[in-house]
């Protein structure tokens, strides 16, 4: 920057900036460019802008960068934000970062429409400096870190925590310089402005991910090298719509994302049946693309974009269709005569195979979503561009530091959207946002657009795309003339992040109790048995007790039981005793709420069965699956004789029930219901009184006597023909 001489408070600012190119944390950290220039390269017309008092020396610098940037002095910035915002936004506590941010909101957007921005090393660095100057953004925030770190904690730093030897060069580097290095909430709010590098849905994990290692910390370094991998990803998805998709015979607007299975000693093995074939798995924003090896056949397209019922999900596959190994994704469609499976071969895990069943899945729902809303046109290219941006991030965290997401924490945002506890929330409020999104945007850009939610909005993602030369839409005007007027409100939140916010919180809860979950699983069948019983031992003890009734060993209390049950069958009582069951139930509930806080809940002792070895449990299950395989028989046998009584197979016993259903049918038809139910109770719990026990064992005898003698329907089973499966 060129010399404002005389003033005493720039002067002490361009001492800093100079101090600070001048340090030994100059390094790691490439040095800022002294002299403004906008996007194109140009000396900047911009005068060394006059620091605002309020703000820091870091925001100071940010904003006075920001300024040459959008061509407009400081002072002129400062007074549109004053004039043209409204009072919230300019409170005291709150004045100095949401001046930043309206700052640095337009900067961004102007940056944007430069072609290759994330290969310039500037614009790296101003961002990240924009991130820590939102965390100290007044000079009041600034000298409270000061005051923060005591002289003592330096002095400790220099003598224990430095060393020469560092697990790796970036652990060295971000050990120097430990104190530049950025939180969550600095990222959450100034990456998403470049869809490139983060989205609202995501940006957390994003972080979660970049800083895996770091203490929760971003720092530069990481940083950066996330940034020039993601540009790497974008030139070489540029570079792969030439003849490397030329055999692929792409659609306009369709996008290569990535590939799989060029290298011969990793194919993907694609399994029909028993055979199997090793070639080349694409990706686009439509469809997959499976090229076999060797052949010239053209390669097999498998629609994403129709609704024909399809299905992707992990799959076991092996030789001659045997099912060993956990490296496979299935795709199933109604147009599909049976499933195909896609292996990725290596040698150890599965992380490849999770990769691309996390982008495959990625544009199948995003496709549903666009079904569902039926979107069309500038909307539709804005919801796969935002799509294909996530995709395009998680290969550059999984290609720069070997990341991968788990289900809570996908960089993926419709599959994010589909495992978060209130996803569909958040998608709602994606479509609020979409169908805002319109080419006839004001061309009137002025700082209104940060003061309130803007009714019409940009299709950013896909400008964003089309100055990468990856163009989804035609016959539109995307150029750089085009206004990007983003979601964003200085000093608001949108419904979005508000929705998104909502759902992490519940997010949070959902692992706490998976988590819990995951202790208390026993493994064993008999131990789970032990357990079951013990949970359900208050049921077993009402049931067991029942029986006893039923059982007449204690006449007077079977009977004041059979008495009381039967004036409440017929009173119509019966009816108030499930309600009032449920409501003593939580009125316990609440009680054991308001005295039990703060304690830690009562385990459930459990007496452990007996250890068996392995040879033990396989005999205890093979046992239980005979006695589940019998239960199953007899049910099929009961089936059958039913078909059988249907059909008058058996004359005889189909007169017989012919004649019951007619009898059963005229009392249903003239009796009450209530006298009904009061008879069959007091039928079933007398049986075995002493004057009827004998009654009741001969009709009970004769009645299964005639079910035996009823004959089954016959059955023939159709073998599947072995010769089809084997093309």
């Amino acid at each position: 920057m060129e010399e404002d001489g005389g003033d005493a408070k720039v002067g002490m600012l361009e001492s800093f900036m100079r101090n600070q190119q001048n340090s030994l944390k100059s390094l790691f950290h490439r040095k800022k460019s002294s002299t403004g220039r906008d996007g194109d390269g140009s000396p900047s017309p911009i005068a060394s802008p006059k620091p605002i008092p309020q703000l820091s020396l870091l925001a100071n610098s940010v904003v006075s960068r920001c300024s040459i940037i959008l061509k407009i002095p400081t002072q002129d910035l400062q007074h549109r934000f004053d004039v043209e915002l409204p009072e919230s936004v300019k409170q005291l506590l709150t004045y100095a970062r949401n001046f930043l941010e309206f700052c640095s909101f337009q900067a961004l957007h102007q940056v944007m429409k430069q072609p290759n921005y994330l290969s310039d090393q500037e614009f790296r660095q101003l961002m990240f400096d924009m991130m820590l100057a939102w965390e100290t953004p007044s000079v009041t925030s600034e000298n409270e870190i000061k005051d923060a770190v005591s002289p003592s904690t330096q002095d400790s730093e220099d003598e224990d925590g430095w060393s020469l030897f560092y697990s790796s060069p970036t652990t060295m580097a971000m050990q120097v310089d430990e104190k530049k290095s950025v939180g969550q909430e600095a990222f959450a709010r100034i990456a998403p402005v470049c869809p490139a590098i983060a989205d609202a849905i995501t940006v957390h994990n994003l972080f979660d991910a970049l800083t895996s290692s770091s203490g929760h910390r971003l720092h530069f370094l990481v940083y950066d090298k996330y940034i020039r991998t993601l540009d790497k990803i974008f030139k070489a998805a540029k570079s792969s719509l030439g003849p490397s998709a030329a055999s692929l015979q792409l659609s306009k607007g369709e996008i290569v994302l990535d590939m799989d299975g060029a290298n011969p000693v990793l194919p993907v093995l694609k399994h029909v049946g028993i055979s199997a074939w090793p070639g080349k798995l694409t990706l686009t924003n439509c469809a997959l693309y499976f090229d076999s090896m060797g052949g010239g056949d053209k390669p097999m397209r498998y629609d994403l974009t129709e609704d024909t019922k399809q299905v992707i999900k992990p799959e076991l596959t092996g030789p001659l269709g045997a099912r060993i190994f956990d490296k496979a994704i299935m795709y199933k469609s109604i147009i599909v005569p049976e499933p195909v499976y896609f292996e990725f071969t290596e040698f150890k895990g599965n992380a490849r195979r999770d990769y691309w069943l996390g982008i495959c899945l990625e544009i199948l729902r995003v496709q549903w979503f666009i079904r569902k809303y039926n979107f069309k046109g500038i909307q539709r290219s804005e919801i796969l561009a935002r799509a294909i941006l996530g995709i395009f991030r998680y290969r550059a965290i999984k290609e720069a530091f070997q990341v991968f997401s788990s289900q809570y924490k996908t960089l993926l945002i419709f599959n994010l959207a589909e495992s978060l506890p209130g996803g569909d929330m958040v998608l709602e409020a994606l479509y609020n946002r979409v169908s805002r999104i319109t080419t006839d945007v004001q061309s009137d850009v002025s700082s209104v657009q940060y003061m309130k939610w803007p009714s019409k909005l940009s299709p950013v993602s896909l400008i964003l795309l089309e100055h990468f030369g990856l163009n989804l839409e035609t016959g539109t005007n995307m150029g750089e003339e085009m206004i990007i007027v983003g979601d964003f409100c200085v000093g608001e939140t949108s419904p979005l992040e508000i929705a998104l916010k909502q759902s992490i919180l519940d997010t949070d809860r959902a692992e706490a109790a998976q988590a819990t979950v995951e202790q208390v699983k026993v493994e064993g069948i008999d131990t789970n048995v032990a357990v079951m019983k013990e949970l359900l031992l208050p049921f077993i003890k009402l049931a067991l007790r029942i029986k006893v009734l039923a059982s007449w060993q204690e006449p007077y209390k079977s009977t004041v039981f059979v008495i009381l049950v039967s004036y409440l069958i017929i009173s119509g009582w019966i009816g108030f005793i499930l309600p009032l069951i449920l409501l003593l139930v939580a009125m316990v509930m609440l009680w054991r709420k308001q005295f039990n806080k703060g304690k830690e809940p009562k385990a459930v002792r459990v007496k452990a069965p007996p250890s068996k070895n392995a040879v033990e449990q396989l005999l205890i299950l093979q046992d239980a699956i005979s006695q589940f395989e019998s239960l199953i028989q007899a049910v099929n046998v009961g089936l059958l004789k039913i078909r059988a009584i249907t059909l008058a197979i058996l004359p005889q016993a189909t007169d017989t029930s012919a004649i019951s259903l007619v009898i059963v049918a005229v009392i249903l038809a003239v009796v009450p219901v209530k006298y009904l139910i009061t008879i069959a109770f007091v039928e079933w719990f007398t049986r075995e009184v002493g004057w009827r026990k004998a009654s009741s064992d001969r009709l009970e005898r004769r009645v299964r006597e005639w079910w035996f003698r009823v004959p089954a329907a016959p059955v023939q089973l159709i073998r599947a023909d072995e010769s089809k499966k084997k093309k």
